[in-house]
């Protein structure tokens, strides 16, 4: 999206309500649904294996569900709620405040679900340094305003682009951790040339990247998986999983501890999948071969 129509899309649903924003989002998720058919067939795709008891129209029906369902992400991006407007669930927080105390750092390893920018800002306001690595598209106008947002409102963020070799700046993030900083990374999307492991999710072959478990196997920090979710219009639920190391012990077990913690990551993103099949909005391939 262009920054034009992003500041004519502002402007007139400051000057006419949210009900504008809401009608005029829900024309912009159908057009996406109907005209990026290619996108459609990957949430068809997940959702046939996430249900597999149910049928096509089924399917469908999901994939529509999360076209609009990610537009309520959308209004806390474009719409920016005051502080005592918005309700917070939290689950697991105190790993991340005893990570920060005892200055052992934190990996979070976040995904495609939710508003996770909000949930960034939240963790920045309660007096957690956080660092967060990001990926950038290229000629993305408003995303790239939005990593401007998070960077001024105080949280450290590192972007990198698609074409990059080295995805991650690895000094600077393992210095942060060394600090007891929290380092905020994707756990279900590869950038780039980023190395990455094969792991099994929801019984087809997936490529994960292997940076944020590597970053815990170098640097002893925990690794939290993390989500946020809309419980309601305008109350999130953030849930932090208990800190897990990943661990070698000797240097030719590296590869199988990486690759049993992503299967671990795995795992809790289909669990998660499962209770809220609408949250996540990864629209790019993602599911490879089936796995007999």
């Amino acid at each position: 999206m262009k920054k034009l129509p992003y500041k004519i899309l502002l402007y007139l649903s400051r000057r006419l309500g949210l009900w504008f924003f809401r009608i005029f989002s829900w024309f912009i998720a159908t057009g996406y649904f109907f005209l990026f058919r290619t996108r459609v067939a990957e949430s068809l795709k997940f959702y046939r294996a996430l249900s597999p008891e149910h049928g096509f129209l089924y399917h469908l029906w999901c994939a529509w569900k999360q076209y609009h369902k990610f537009t309520d992400v959308y209004i806390h991006r474009f719409i920016r709620l005051d502080e005592e407007d918005i309700e917070y669930v939290k689950e697991g927080w105190e790993y991340l405040e005893e990570a920060v105390q005892k200055k052992t750092g934190a990996i979070l390893l976040m995904s495609h679900i939710g508003n996770w920018e909000l949930a960034a800002q939240t963790l920045n306001r309660k007096g957690l340094p956080i660092m967060l690595y990001l990926g950038a598209k290229h000629k993305e106008q408003i995303e790239h305003v939005q990593k401007q947002f998070l960077a001024t409102s105080g949280v450290r963020v590192v972007v990198t682009t698609e074409d990059e070799k080295s995805p991650f700046a690895l000094i600077e993030g393992i210095n942060f951790l060394r600090e007891g900083g929290i380092v905020s990374m994707t756990g279900d999307r590869l950038w780039g040339e980023q190395s990455y492991v094969t792991v099994n999710f929801l019984g087809h072959e997936v490529n994960l990247p292997d940076t944020p478990h590597l970053f815990a196997l170098m640097t002893g920090a925990p690794l939290m998986t993390f989500f946020v979710y809309q419980e309601a219009v305008g109350k999130y639920h953030i849930k932090v999983s208990r800190g897990r190391k990943v661990l070698s012990a000797t240097r030719a077990d590296r590869k199988k501890a990486v690759q049993e913690s992503a299967q671990d990551y795995a795992v809790d993103l289909a669990a998660f999948a499962h209770k809220h099949p609408f949250e996540w909005h990864h629209f790019e391939p993602f599911l490879g071969k089936k796995i007999n």
